[in-house]
């Protein structure tokens, strides 16, 4: 679970899941009221927990599995995924971008 870095307290599931959920990227801590932000690497390996909804379209080109069985396994998945989300979250203090454009000296 994450944890706020100005007064350490850890938040809760429900909480990550609430505070994340938004398009802000401003994650206010909900016990000191300080901004924080999700880290870049956390962002990148929530990136990598969307890829297992989409698992079972590969299943699909390697095994001839019906589709009621892999339509089935969509919303499986999402709530694994949902349910793990909250455990790779990271904050930080500061906002993150990737930088696509390094400059070259």
């Amino acid at each position: 679970m994450p944890t706020c870095e100005n007064c350490n307290n850890k938040w809760s599931w429900k909480q990550t899941i609430i505070k994340t959920a938004s398009l802000d990227p401003t994650l206010i801590c909900p016990y000191c009221g300080k901004k924080q932000y999700q880290t870049q690497k956390s962002k990148t390996k929530g990136g990598f927990l969307i890829v297992i909804v989409l698992l079972p379209l590969f299943i699909q080109n390697l095994f001839d599995i019906p589709g009621a069985v892999l339509f089935s396994l969509f919303p499986i998945l999402m709530i694994v995924v949902i349910l793990l989300y909250p455990f790779i979250v990271e904050l930080s203090n500061k906002e993150e971008y990737i930088n696509f454009f390094r400059d070259k000296q």
